[in-house]
């Protein structure tokens, strides 16, 4: 398979670094140094400044894209029109009725769309998804988890505080892996509650987010997603009615990568437990390119996908709407 990079900055060098059993021959960034910067570092890869001229190539099979929330969608309906699969980074739009359009060529052009949720391959929630499925949760009541960051100096000026290129803040950035993993674990959300605030930075777009999802059989996601956390944090707890299932860090300032299962015991009192460290590298990235490969070959429907995004989407449209954000009125 033969690679196309959209967007050359952290993310899409990050891309390339992870790249296995595939060949990177082209990049394209609206910046073309910054494409001619990655391109320079894999021998015999192109750069440009024209997206459009890059996924058209002939030589290309698969096309990342890694540019800003406003551009996510309109690159990858270039790419899948020109048959090409795509791998796009999250949230895959400002707006679920983006992804629309593209959700209508992929069916009709019959190629593979995945969306870049990454967390999914972290690998304290491959563990946790393999406890899942093997049982020893027992039946799912509910989830309760928080993710956030402190920003930096001038965050408030960054491309992530204009509702127009990002389509919101926190919620649309990290809230949108919270409600995915929560998804992922416990289905639809058939009822979504939830306040977005800007409580710190001096910004038009939210950095703390509040949420209660339910599924249709009650089963209930409680989350905050926050740019106001001075001590970054990550934390997912799932529980069902056999035990307990907490995962905490995601590696770096986020702290050592842990997932501990707390077994309830037939007399209850203390759980039995069992604590894993996870302090390698993080393959998420490679992990699930990986996966991406298998799901072109197979002819499978990327999970996650299009309508995994769409689904995420609302709900942060919801919430938003819900909470006066004039971008999503």
């Amino acid at each position: 398979m033969n690679v196309a990079i959209v967007g050359c900055g952290l993310i899409g060098g990050k891309r390339a670094a992870y790249m296995r059993n595939a060949r990177l021959v082209a990049c394209a960034d609206e910046m073309p140094e910054r494409a001619k910067t990655l391109a320079a570092k894999y021998p015999g890869v192109e750069s440009s400044g024209d997206w459009r001229a890059t996924v058209a190539r002939k030589d290309v099979d698969v096309v990342i894209v890694c540019t800003r929330h406003d551009s996510l969608a309109s690159i990858a309906q270039g790419a899948i029109d020109a048959g090409k699969h795509v791998l796009m980074e999250k949230p895959a739009a400002r707006f679920s009725t983006e992804l629309e359009p593209l959700m209508a060529a992929a069916e009709r052009t019959k190629v593979c769309v995945r969306v870049g949720f990454n967390h999914r391959y972290h690998a304290a929630f491959r563990k946790a998804r393999e406890l899942h499925t093997a049982g020893a949760l027992g039946p799912l009541m509910y989830i309760r988890a928080r993710y956030g960051h402190g920003g930096r100096l001038g965050y408030e000026k960054e491309w992530r505080a204009n509702p127009t290129l990002s389509g919101g803040g926190e919620l649309i950035d990290q809230g949108v892996h919270l409600i995915d993993l929560a998804r992922w674990f416990l289905g639809d959300f058939v009822n979504v509650s939830g306040r977005a605030f800007t409580y710190y930075w001096n910004m038009p777009v939210d950095d703390n987010t509040f949420m209660l999802l339910e599924t249709a059989d009650r089963r209930t996601a409680f989350m905050h997603a926050s740019s106001t956390e001075w001590k970054n944090t990550f934390s997912f707890e799932i529980f069902g009615r056999d035990g307990k299932l907490e995962i905490t860090g995601l590696g770096g300032s986020y702290g050592v990568e842990q997932l501990a299962f707390f077994k309830m015991l037939p007399q209850m009192g203390p759980p039995e437990t069992t604590r894993w460290e996870f302090p390698m590298e993080d393959r998420s990235w490679e992990l699930e390119f990986t996966e991406f490969l298998e799901d072109i070959k197979l002819g499978r429907q990327p999970s996650p996908g299009l309508t995994d995004a769409h689904a995420v989407l609302r709900v942060v449209e919801r919430i938003y709407k819900d909470s006066g954000y004039d971008h999503h009125a």
